[in-house]
């Protein structure tokens, strides 16, 4: 296994051990794992293309990875009641959606990689939960709810990358 699939494979380690932080009241060391497995997603991006890596299990685990740390987060955060549930509902749907589009595709032998807008959407996505376990912090050190917009931007960036991803994709589901 190459080392950006490792990566990935280390943000998913890391998941159960950023929701037993969390879960047990340990937001800013859940905060941390977050970030650190958040950063894992640009390095191994990174490193892939430079180093010309790019794999199809890394096309597809990648995305995966992504969504099941952010799910995660967005489950907890929930539960504990720092983000609104239709927010949640939001991106939920759209990560279904899209992992449905791309399981046609792979069924027809297309890999449909993360676009930019997608990266987008999953950059906004981690910005808004860090800066909701870190407590909006030091923005609450002046009153800026920088954790609310930026959690409103992610939802938009949610929203427009759907739509983006089903028109670009149509063709898939045209044979259908």
């Amino acid at each position: 296994m190459n080392v950006p699939n490792t990566l990935t494979m280390i943000r998913i380690a890391l998941i159960p051990v950023f929701v037993a932080f969390l879960l047990n009241g340990y937001s800013y060391a859940a905060a941390g794992i977050f970030i650190a497995a958040a950063a894992t997603d640009a390095l191994d991006g990174y490193i892939a293309r430079k180093k010309n890596l790019v794999t199809n299990f890394g096309k597809l685990m990648d995305p995966l990875a992504d969504k099941l740390l952010v799910v995660s987060a967005l489950a907890c955060l929930t539960e504990l009641g720092e983000i609104a549930s239709w927010m949640v509902i939001v991106i939920l749907a759209r990560e279904f959606m899209i992992t449905g589009l791309r399981s046609v595709a792979a069924g027809e032998g297309v890999i449909i990689a993360a676009g930019a807008s997608g990266k987008w959407k999953t950059a906004a996505q981690m910005i808004a939960i860090a800066a909701v376990l870190l407590r909006n912090w030091p923005f609450a050190l002046i009153g800026f709810p920088f954790d609310r917009i930026m959690l409103w931007i992610a939802v938009a960036l949610t929203v427009y990358s759907g739509v983006e991803y089903m028109i670009k994709n149509r063709s898939v589901f045209a044979s259908r």
